[in-house]
């Protein structure tokens, strides 16, 4: 599938851009459009018409028989029901193909197989899609043709979220909302909103499909679920920006023309620390495009990579002992006029207006950082985040030792007179320069780290949306600016007023600020002596939503009633109960129909040996050792794996609820962790030939 083209020609091709709509709607049409986008409102039923006739027009020149309501469901993926742009044959048996204004706003899928948490009874089916103006509609072209992909939010029949993409854009008008109070203090008039921009970094495994197919884990799990360390792992470093492989190049090239297509800014990609590991990222937009393009980044992934006779794993940690796989979420916050909220300047101590922004971030972080925490949290991310390859599970913020000198001498004297300079870095070689390097190192340990005009969150997993971490983000931040808000505007003295605020939050909530190695032990000591939360787990995260706090934040903006976050909280619940369950039944299929009949028939083979060997009158030591260590192995799995099954079945028989979930993470992962032991034991002593399935050296290393 690989096409030579143009990259700025094939950019957005497949995407209704503002630029095909000045094209092809009358300019009235277009102003409306763009006032909407802009201002909010709703789109006159003329003005609708217009547009999705110019919409189907430009879909059907290129190629496109169906359309398709996509949207973000509480599933974790896109959801889409294809539906054909013809109607009832005319008079004279012709097909017409039609679109209305009425079907480029509004879907009615079938609701009732979605997760709702008891949002309604399974009975209530009605749920509707409404289209989101603000991301473009885009062709994705599949196995099944061309198809109009239009971005929707997706509620139910009484108006509750039900998906990523509602919540979101809610946040983001709390966001830009008050945003605008606060560069309207410092004489910004000319802002009309606040915009989030986001930039998601993908992290990735390439897996031989073939090999791949041939395990159940990866096939139902998504990860493996047994696997011995390969003789090599990563400890070489030789892995991490090393030479592309031409397979795994090839897969990238036919990627990027994938996502350049659909206006995806796919810009950078290397291999990962990981073998078999890569990355991809683009550049920053707006939150909610950015949202909807890391999806189609990694449907694209997954869908391209079976081209070239590959499995894309977006797990978190589809291979133990080896770095698992994240989204490092780079969040900034501009207005509509140029400004970067979280740009220092030329020096940050100068700059009253970042020093306060910074200020309400940090404090927004260290009031919610349980909800950010739980932001990230999904059943993968269990096996990753802490583990030496991620950032722990304490969020903490990083800002470098400049900007936390000027913190620290806002807090201690209330100004700050000096400022640590980046300096020169001397080469000491001649034919390379000397050169003015940066006023802060990078921080890989920490989870929401300063990195100069922007924080990257680097808990998100790799498998999971950047919704839910944008959303919340929004929503602390905008909590903070109108608190910030409310008190300048109502001071006589805004100088004044502003320089007590800064060294007040800063002061507050400095325990936040660590710039350390967040792998430490140390670390978790000295983040219990600093009160700031440890939560290990996502079941553990999942009661955060539905705190007095958490409601009180939500609900104040209009992004989540009580009611839809005590919805999330049982989805989650039950997504986390359903998730362990299937991995729990496909480690007991694979124990029971091919690890331990494999061992049984290698061990067979060992004993026929050793009678054959003392037959022979020689020394049978070496394989009766061999019989003996195999056999003991072999009665630990089996014990293991009745244990399994017996707390398996406890498990499944609960009520879904907080109570099953629970239990699952407590008994049955600890019994998964007890089954897994002996069956990786018994890998690194049966013969490879008897072994049933791929080993991680013909995964990771045979691409």
């Amino acid at each position: 599938m690989s096409e030579m083209m143009n990259v700025e020609d094939l950019f957005a091709s497949k995407v209704f851009t503002l630029g095909k709509m000045k094209e092809r709607l009358p300019k009235g049409t277009y102003k409306e459009v763009k006032k909407v986008m802009d201002q909010g409102g709703d789109l006159s039923k003329a003005a609708a018409e217009v547009v999705a006739k110019a919409m189907k027009d430009w879909a059907v020149e290129n190629g496109a028989t169906h359309y398709t309501h996509w949207f973000q469901p509480l599933t974790g993926i896109t959801a889409e029901k294809h539906d054909a742009f013809v109607t009832h044959p005319d008079e004279d048996g012709k097909m017409i193909m039609e679109f209305s204004g009425k079907e480029l706003i509004k879907g009615e899928p079938d609701a009732s197989s979605f997760p709702s948490g008891g949002l309604r009874a399974t009975f209530e089916a009605r749920g509707y899609t409404t289209w989101d103006i603000t991301s473009p509609a885009f062709i994705k072209e599949t196995a099944t043709g061309p198809t109009l992909c239009i971005p929707t939010a997706f509620c139910s029949y009484t108006g509750e979220a039900l998906d990523k993409k509602t919540p979101l854009l809610r946040s983001m008008e709390a966001l830009s909302k008050q945003a605008i109070r606060i560069v309207r203090l410092f004489g910004n008039t000319e802002a009309t909103k606040v915009l989030p921009s986001v930039g998601a970094e993908q992290e990735y495994f390439l897996v031989d499909a073939k090999k791949a197919s041939e395990r159940e884990d990866i096939l139902f799990a998504g990860r493996t679920l047994f696997g011995a360390p390969a003789p090599k792992g990563q400890e070489m470093d030789d892995h991490y920006f090393g030479v592309i492989r031409e397979r795994v190049g090839a897969f990238m090239h036919d990627v990027n023309i994938e996502l350049w297509k659909l206006g995806v800014t796919s810009k950078t990609q290397h291999n990962e620390a990981a073998p078999a590991q890569h990355e991809v990222a683009p550049i920053y937009e707006s939150a909610n495009v950015a949202v909807d393009h890391n999806q189609l980044v990694m449907e694209t992934l997954k869908r391209v990579a079976g081209y070239h006779g590959l499995r894309c794993m977006l797990h978190e940690k589809p291979f133990a002992g080896v770095n698992g796989s994240g989204k490092h979420n780079n969040w900034s916050i501009t207005t509509d006029n140029g400004v970067n909220l979280l740009e220092p300047g030329q020096t940050p101590n100068e700059n009253i207006q970042f020093l306060l922004v910074l200020a309400c971030i940090m404090k927004a972080v260290d009031t919610h950082a349980d909800l950010l925490r739980q932001s990230a949290a999904n059943v993968g991310n269990d096996l990753r985040l802490g583990g030496y390859e991620a950032p722990p599970a304490i969020i903490s913020i990083f800002l470098g030792e400049q900007l936390e000198d000027v913190v620290y001498q806002l807090v201690e004297t209330g100004k700050a007179d000096s400022l640590k300079e980046g300096g020169v870095l001397r080469t000491g070689v001649s034919t390379l320069p000397d050169f003015v390097k940066d006023a802060t190192d990078r921080n890989r340990t920490s989870p929401f780290a300063f990195t100069g005009n922007k924080f990257e969150f680097r808990s998100v997993g790799s498998s999971d949306s950047i919704g839910s971490p944008n959303t919340t983000l929004n929503a602390i931040v905008a909590e903070a600016f109108c608190e910030a808000a409310d008190r300048l505007e109502a001071a006589d003295n805004f100088e004044m007023a502003v320089h007590d605020l800064i060294k007040e939050y800063m002061t507050a909530h400095q325990r936040i600020i660590f710039n350390g190695n967040g792998y430490a032990p140390e670390w978790v000591e000295e983040a219990a002596r600093r009160g700031l939360p440890n939560i290990p787990s996502m079941v553990e995260s999942v009661e955060t939503l539905t705190t007095a706090k958490a409601i009180k934040l939500f609900e104040k903006f209009g992004i989540f009633t009580e009611a839809e976050l005590h919805s999330r909280a049982e989805i989650l619940y039950e997504t986390y109960a359903k998730s362990v369950n299937i991995e729990a039944l496909t480690m007991i299929d694979m124990a029971n129909k091919q690890i331990i009949p494999s061992v049984m028939r290698y061990a067979n083979l060992l004993a026929d040996t050793v009678i054959k060997v003392k037959e022979a009158g020689a020394d049978a030591f070496v394989p009766a050792e061999n019989l003996k260590a195999v056999t003991a192995k072999l009665t630990e799995l089996k014990k293991a794996v009745d244990e399994l099954m017996n707390v398996e079945k406890v498990a499944s028989g609960m009520k879904q609820g907080k109570e099953q979930a629970f239990f699952y993470r407590e008994k049955v992962v600890t019994a998964m962790n007890a089954v897994r032991k002996p069956a990786d034991e018994l890998e690194k002593l049966v013969e490879k030939d008897y072994w049933p399935f791929p080993t991680y050296a013909d995964l990771m290393f045979e691409v």
